[in-house]
């Protein structure tokens, strides 16, 4: 296996294992999240049911989040089977990236909690996109 490939599989498994840690944190602890990337949240919301849809949301797209991880994951030991669902998974990962710009708060994408995300989302996936769509077919 070329060694370009071989760094492929491990960036693959090292982003892949972020996501599903960072996606449980959410799929499981909700809006709060557990806590598992930093102090667990403390919120007050003057609805307390809109609050709990919310968590739901949270908690459902952690479980996507989650799953995202899971497929870069089995890519990078089935990597020719999974082509197209990876390839899937990057490019919804980089459509999230530019959502984040349709913000009411456009200074938040400066804070360093999301640049390096922001950054990862959009240079890095179509890096990535491009890296995939290139190795050789097996």
């Amino acid at each position: 296996m070329p060694i370009n490939e071989v760094a492929l599989r491990i960036i693959l498994v090292v982003g892949g294992a972020f996501a599903v840690f960072t996606g449980f944190d959410f799929a499981a602890g909700g809006i709060r999240s557990l806590g598992l990337e930093g102090p667990v949240l403390s919120l007050t919301a003057t609805d307390p049911h809109a609050l709990d849809a919310r968590d739901s949301h949270t908690r459902f797209l952690g479980g996507v989040w989650l799953t995202v991880g899971l497929v870069f994951i089995t890519s990078a030991v089935r990597l020719q089977a999974l082509r197209v669902a990876l390839l899937a998974a990057i490019v919804m990962i980089f459509v999230g990236g530019v959502s984040r710009f349709s913000t009411y708060v456009p200074q938040i994408l400066f804070d360093p909690a999301i640049t390096g995300a922001l950054v990862a989302e959009l240079i890095g996936m179509p890096i990535l996109f491009f890296w995939v769509w290139n190795t050789r077919r097996g």
